[in-house]
């Protein structure tokens, strides 16, 4: 079965694969990770909101980004992100923007859906006991969402959160239809053609995401059971 299998190919190409490649899927992974929990936690709290009008907004958002799928919204900002600046800023010709700040702003907006409807239940899995004694305190609703809900809501939610991240680090293998950017799948895929050598190639990058996918979601389940035991 290997007979054909050059892995000459792989020991001389993997050194670029992680510090070009996988450097960059794991920075945007971060960089996505970190603005999807901060405007998840704001769509979560909108969603949560009183107000009717807020909180139909928010409900909307989540629906439709979770209802149209990831490939398309990648290229939807991706060429459509220029016109949108230009007549943001009125200038006369398309703006030009680059690919990593054009997946990094697909992703946040894309995952922060998900990341919303993760920090709600969090939110709702806190007593209600706690919300009225942090009111009986003289908390106001910032207070006591701060100091009282957020906290425990993070806590309890960490190993969902680093589930759907790893989701993410999945995903970001998408932004290989783009072509121009320089993620771990597309940088094999251009090696792979380089070199005549597609499954090689195609097989090592199994290989890899299998791998450090798996490892984290090891990593996630004992977090989860520390967590379980704090709890």
């Amino acid at each position: 079965m290997f007979a054909n299998f050059d892995f000459d190919v792989i020991q001389r190409s993997w050194l670029y694969l992680f510090t070009t490649g996988m450097k960059f899927t794991l920075l945007l992974t971060i960089s996505a990770m970190i603005g999807g929990i901060f405007f998840g936690t704001i769509l979560a709290l909108m969603r949560l909101s009183h107000s009717k009008t807020i909180s139909f907004i928010a409900t909307s958002y989540v629906n439709l980004i979770r209802s149209v799928p990831l490939v398309l919204v990648i290229f939807w900002f991706y060429f459509l992100m220029p016109f949108i600046g230009a007549w943001v800023t009125g200038a006369s010709q398309p703006i030009q923007v680059d690919a990593f700040s054009s997946a990094l702003v697909t992703f946040i907006l894309f995952e922060a859906a998900y990341y919303c409807e993760i920090m709600r239940s969090g939110i709702q899995s806190i007593p209600r006991g706690q919300v009225s004694a942090g009111y009986a305190l003289g908390m106001n609703y910032w207070q006591m969402m701060g100091n009282v809900v957020l906290p425990q809501a993070f806590r309890n939610m960490i190993p969902i959160l680093f589930t759907q991240t790893i989701v993410l680090f999945q995903d970001v293998s998408l932004v290989y239809v783009l072509g121009s950017v320089p993620e771990f799948v597309t940088v094999a895929s251009k090696i792979a053609q380089r070199d005549g050598r597609l499954v090689e190639m195609y097989l090592f990058v199994a290989v890899v995401y299998f791998v450090m996918s798996y490892g984290l979601s090891t990593l996630v389940k004992k977090l989860q059971d520390k967590v379980a035991i704090i709890r």
